[in-house]
């Protein structure tokens, strides 16, 4: 099976001086490689392609034959990395505790251990007979996240 580090390693030295960066990198018994990369901006393909080329060159498929596929994190696809979170701090996203419970709202903040998000909820307010919207803003550690993906809303 290919050493997916190497990969990483391979990729990381490649994309440095661009906004590009690895997110992550699988590879099945198969030697079916897939890498994950994103950017502050944007992936085009012809980053992917040349990203594929270059990896391809530092790999012997004389020593073990493979399939690469490198694509870029996709819209609703799952955070994987803190970058990925920074890049989306003022959008809406939709978390997914580890309790079940999933919140839709704007994330506010990300810090090495926690995202701080704000979204409304309703609450009882002293003085009213109904439960108004009021806007809550929260902070969750890591560990309580299960997944997180940006939040597009169509309407």
């Amino acid at each position: 099976m290919t050493d997916t580090k190497k990969i990483i390693e391979t990729a990381r030295r490649h994309l440095e001086g661009t906004d590009l960066f690895v997110v992550e990198c699988t590879a099945t018994p198969d030697n079916e490689i897939e890498l994950t990369i994103d950017s502050d901006t944007s992936v085009g393909i012809d980053a992917c392609a040349e990203l594929s080329r270059a990896v391809e060159a530092e790999l012997d498929r004389e020593e073990e034959d493979f399939s690469l596929t490198v694509m870029s994190a996709g819209i609703g696809s799952e955070l994987r990395s803190l970058r990925q979170y920074r890049k989306l701090v003022g959008r809406s996203v939709e978390v997914l505790l580890t309790s079940g419970i999933k919140i839709l709202a704007k994330l506010d903040g990300v810090s090495e251990n926690d995202i701080t998000l704000s979204y409304e909820e309703k609450q009882a307010v002293e003085g009213k007979k109904k439960k108004q919207l009021v806007t809550v803003t929260r902070t969750y550690p890591f560990a309580e996240i299960k997944s997180t993906k940006e939040w597009l809303d169509f309407k």
